[in-house]
């Protein structure tokens, strides 16, 4: 008997994961081969803008997939919850976690079905 798992979840992390891969490539990019004093401090003001954000980001990758991994809604829940707050960090990105926001409330409520249909197998297959 296999476990059933959140695809929703799933995606959430996949997304979550390719989005902090680029963001991280981004914005240390942006930070080297500066010759101009002025540039390089820009460009360090805005990687610390963007900290928190990144920070919030892949603390929700990480618990979207403990979540999903271990069909926990704690885990799930935290996760939709950081990436709301990494939206809200730095709204001039919220397109870029939106969808994970949108996917990790939803796999977070369709959790609790999963987890009852697991458990039902569990008792079933006993």
């Amino acid at each position: 008997m296999k476990k059933k798992r959140s695809i929703l979840l799933l995606l959430s992390a996949i997304i979550g994961v390719l989005y902090i891969v680029y963001s991280i490539s981004y914005w240390t990019g942006a930070n080297t081969g500066n010759t101009d004093t002025a540039t390089a401090i820009g460009a360090g003001l805005a990687t610390a803008l963007v900290f928190p954000h990144l920070i919030c980001a892949g603390l929700a990758v990480i618990f979207n997939i403990l979540g999903w991994a271990m069909n926990h809604r704690g885990f799930a829940l935290a996760g939709a919850i950081l990436y709301a707050v990494a939206m809200i960090l730095f709204p001039l990105y919220f397109m870029f976690v939106l969808l994970e926001v949108i996917f990790s409330f939803i796999g977070f409520a369709r959790l609790k079905k999963i987890n009852e249909a697991n458990a039902a197998l569990e008792n079933k297959g006993a």
